[in-house]
């Protein structure tokens, strides 16, 4: 019989021991052993393809980089014949780095090398993005699918030493070239992993034997002990344990559990329900659910219950429930959870109340913090001098701040509004706060006997209000304000814990207010500033009706600029302009460049000859800032000018950078004129181009800068689209009554930077006021020419300036016949002042001088000048225009 048994305890040897504790552990471990092993591998050439991939991306932006900014390399690209130049030094710098390509392309993109010759002349090609990227000069690096397929590809400018964009060095990497480097050590990779889990397998096995040993023989007297060691375990541990049987009758139970369930002494082997204990837990520990860290209130504890079943194969399911006693464990958490949320108040007011430098906003900031998560009412007072931007000096009695912001107050609460001024009495504690520099805590007495001061706090207190806290915001030893908190009868009432917490909260308030406060002053002077410079209001002339509007950006103050200057022979100018960037620098430069443009309309030249003069200034200014190490460069600058005759009713009009034009006509119709945008002022290089437009009487013009048009949240074509639609709808307005239109329906509500905008309605000068002569280029036309003119004179009703206009003649006309070419032209123009025009087909420019005594000539531009209220010259294509002004009454 045991010889018949052998066999089969060999054959399921194998069995018990993977049934064994043993068995299970040394399987999970080879298992777990495995896994950790594979994983290392993939994580090891995974980290090894990345790092690849990354070092491909450093390796072709290192290539680029040298490559472009190699010795010769501008010259060479300047070079005839560039490709000859460069494409032996592209091919052996892509052979010694190991990348797979190195092209080098012009300003057009076109191919001035490639490892393929084929290709060299043809236009870089990938996605549209990239390759716009690289005409642009930007520095780029990148992976993207190409045709070879995944590569990474980094592209440099190459510039001259003046900056000027010549074209840019490509190197691209193929990603499966660098991986083949990696895939090559795989094998060892895999090699090692196999090693290493050769090597855990072995250890894992002797471990596993030695547990084997130290577990089997153990006799009566060792489980005894292990018994009673556990029994003692049991009976001393601070965590109730209870075991109950399958028909939910107490089987064991220790002395923890039964300390904190108060349970008799006989209480094994009784059933729960007649333990006495609480009916949730009573229904729980009847239940045969499983729970963990469930907390049930039992008397005045808090237990944690975790309860699990103890059934196994075969035997009937009974559970066993431990308790934990967490009644202290939940008061530390709740003061944890307190300190917690005051600590992320605390963070989110450092956030909120830094977010503006806007003094209301700061105080809101605050209010918005503090209710409802700290205070049910909170109120921030400033002083007088902060909300002036100034620095308030004590004594500050009587104290009368501002209300500057107000939270969460009752609607019937008879609360002092914002804007309102708080005066407080020395014995109010606010008065006192603010004489101490320190808090004040004011508790109401629960009994109404304690003292509780009178005025807005009284009422409040008849309002619920049991407890308050007032703060002075103070900073650098000055009071800014003060900041006062309000609990009602629905929350506990401030400690002392609450009074530190509103001092940090004070002291993070009383730096943004600082700040808010010098942002405040320095603004209020650079808006000063930039008002004394805009024009304080349009000139009269009668070219055009004219109206204007600026506004400046929220919070900060920018570089727009218009203007209207009358200019001679019935023409005006209309300017608008923009200065990029903010601030003092910014309004100050606005200002110098008005003023610029004044002078050179001086001067009476085409608008694309004065931005051209405006684009050498900008550049001269930035050349003397560049010698300042603070100096701030103003290139960039966007201007438009436009000249509009109303003798013709011929507008010209050039523009650099992003001021823009819109044309409404007299029948209601709308357009934007196609006039050339040139590059802003001072980038240099490229000419102004001007347009010349036919406009009707009574043709409105609006000039402004893209302000108008563009916010955070409407692009410039919805503004565009907008301000057509305006101008359709209302055709016949005035020039004010357009610009408060486009206010109103164009303008955002939050603009993202200042407004310029100015609306100019065309006039014509009519043809009764308007006289013209050919002249023959002959001494003996000007007598005719001179009577003529007068009999006009008197026709106009003019006598008076007959004897004026008749020598102002002669003297241009013979100075004309002297010095010019013909042909020979006169015009006389009747407006707000008697104009004489004397053309000729030269450009000498003529000059005043003073003649001697013994002189024969030299006198006429002199008598000129003297009669003429103001001449002067100006150039056309075809010569110049000598002109003089005369007041219409003659004097």
């Amino acid at each position: 019989m045991s010889g018949h048994a052998r066999p089969a305890r060999r054959r399921l040897g194998p069995l018990p021991y993977l049934r064994s504790v043993a068995g299970q552990a040394f399987v999970l471990q080879l298992l777990l052993i495995l896994v950790l092993v594979t994983a290392a591998v993939v994580a090891v050439v995974a980290d090894a393809r990345a790092h690849s991939t990354l070092d491909a991306h450093r390796r072709s932006l290192a290539v680029a980089e040298t490559f472009a900014h190699s010795p010769g390399m501008a010259r060479a690209m300047s070079d005839e014949k560039p490709t000859s130049a460069l494409e032996s030094h592209a091919e052996a710098a892509r052979k010694r780095s190991g990348v797979d390509s190195v092209v080098v392309f012009n300003t057009r993109g076109i191919r001035l090398t490639h490892p393929e010759t084929p290709l060299i002349g043809k236009r870089i090609v990938g996605p549209a993005g990239l390759v716009r990227d690289e005409l642009r000069g930007k520095t780029i690096s990148q992976a993207f699918r190409a045709s070879q397929g995944l590569s990474v590809v980094s592209a440099v400018p190459v510039t001259k030493a003046d900056g000027t964009f010549l074209g840019g060095v490509s190197v691209g990497v193929k990603i499966q070239s660098v991986h083949r480097t990696v895939d090559r050590r795989l094998p060892m990779l895999i090699g090692s992993g196999a090693g290493a889990l050769v090597l855990a397998t072995g250890g894992a096995a002797l471990l596993n034997r030695r547990v084997r040993r130290q577990t089997h023989g153990l006799g009566t007297a060792q489980m005894t002990r292990m018994y009673e060691h556990h029994d003692a375990v049991l009976h001393s541990v601070r965590e109730g344990v209870l075991v109950l049987t399958a028909d939910r009758r107490l089987l064991l139970v220790n002395d923890e559990a039964r300390e904190l369930l108060r349970l008799v002494p006989d209480a094994e082997g009784r059933h729960v329900g007649s333990l006495g204990l609480e009916p949730h837990l009573t229904e729980l520990l009847t239940s045969e659910r499983h729970v963990t860290d469930e907390v049930y209130p039992c008397g005045e504890r808090l237990l944690s219950v975790n309860m699990r079943s103890t059934g196994r194969a075969g035997a009937p399911a009974g559970s066993v429930v431990t308790l934990r006693d967490t009644t202290a464990l939940r008061v530390l958490s709740d003061r944890a959870v307190e300190t917690s949320e005051r600590l992320k108040l605390l963070s989110d007011a450092g956030v909120r109340i830094s977010s503006t430098l806007e003094l209301t906003g700061t105080a809101e900031k605050l209010v918005d913090v503090a209710v409802p998560r700290f205070a049910d009412i909170a109120a921030v007072e400033l002083l007088d001098p902060v909300l002036r931007g100034e620095e308030p000096e004590p004594p500050y009695e009587p104290l009368a701040p501002h209300r500057t912001a107000v939270g969460g107050t009752p609607a019937e609460a008879p609360l002092f509004r914002v804007g309102e001024r708080v005066v407080y009495a020395p014995s109010t504690p606010q008065s006192r706060a603010v004489r101490t520099g320190a808090a004040v805590l004011l508790q109401a007495d629960p009994t109404g006997t304690g003292e509780w001061p009178a005025g807005e706090a009284r009422r409040l207190l008849d309002h619920g209000v049991h407890s308050l806290i007032t703060i002075p915001l103070r900073f650098r030893g000055v009071t800014l304000g003060l900041a006062t908190f309000w609990r009602a009868r629905h929350r506990a009432p401030f400690d002392e814990t609450d009074l530190a917490f509103a001092g940090e909260l004070a002291v993070r308030t009383a730096v943004c207010v600082d700040n808010a406060r010098r942002y405040a002053r320095e603004h209020t002077m650079v808006t000063a500033l930039q008002r004394t410079l805009l024009p304080g209001g349009l000139p009269d002339q009668d070219a055009v009706e004219a109206a204007a509007r600026y506004l400046p950006s929220p919070g900060r103050t920018g570089g727009s600029w218009f203007d209207v200057i009358p200019l001679p022979g019935a023409r005006v100018a209309l300017v608008v302009g923009k200065v990029a960037g903010q601030g003092l620098h910014t309004a100050a430069t606005m200002g110098r460049l008005r003023t610029a443009v004044q002078n050179f309309s001086a001067r009476d030249v085409p608008p694309d000859e004065l931005l051209s003069h405006m684009d050498e200034l900008v550049t001269r200014l930035d050349l003397e800032h560049d010698a300042d190490a603070h100096g701030t460069r103003i290139t960039g600058t966007g201007c438009l000018y436009a000249i509009h005759d109303s003798v013709s009713g011929h507008c010209t009009v050039a523009r650099a950078g992003d001021p823009g034009l819109v044309l409404a006509h007299p029948d209601g119709t709308v357009d934007v004129p196609a006039v050339p945008v040139s590059q802003p002022l001072g980038l240099g290089g490229e000419r102004f181009e001007a347009v010349g437009l036919s406009l009707p009487a009574a043709s409105r013009l609006v000039l402004y800068t893209n302000g108008l048009l563009e916010s955070h949240d409407q692009t410039t074509d919805t503004g565009l689209d907008l301000v057509r639609r305006a101008l359709a709808a209302e055709p016949d307005l005035d020039p004010d009554e357009t610009c408060r239109s486009l206010f109103q329906t164009v303008l955002p509500p939050r603009p993202s930077d200042d407004v310029a905008l100015l609306v100019a309605r065309t006039r014509l000068l009519g043809p009764e006021n308007v006289a013209e002569w050919d002249v023959p280029f002959d001494p003996a036309a000007v007598a005719p020419l001179r009577a003529a003119c007068a009999r006009r004179l008197r026709a106009w009703g003019l006598e008076d300036a007959v004897c004026t206009i008749k020598l102002i003649i002669s003297e241009l006309i013979t100075n004309a016949l002297r010095y010019g070419a013909p042909p020979l032209h006169i015009r006389l123009l009747r407006d707000r002042r008697l104009v004489c025009e004397v053309s000729d087909g030269s450009s000498t420019a003529p000059h005043m001088r003073r003649a001697a005594t013994t002189d024969e000539g030299g006198r006429g531009l002199f008598l000129v000048a003297q009669y003429a209220q103001r001449w002067g010259t100006r150039y056309t294509p075809y010569g110049k225009v000598i002109w003089a002004e005369t007041p219409l009454d003659g004097r």
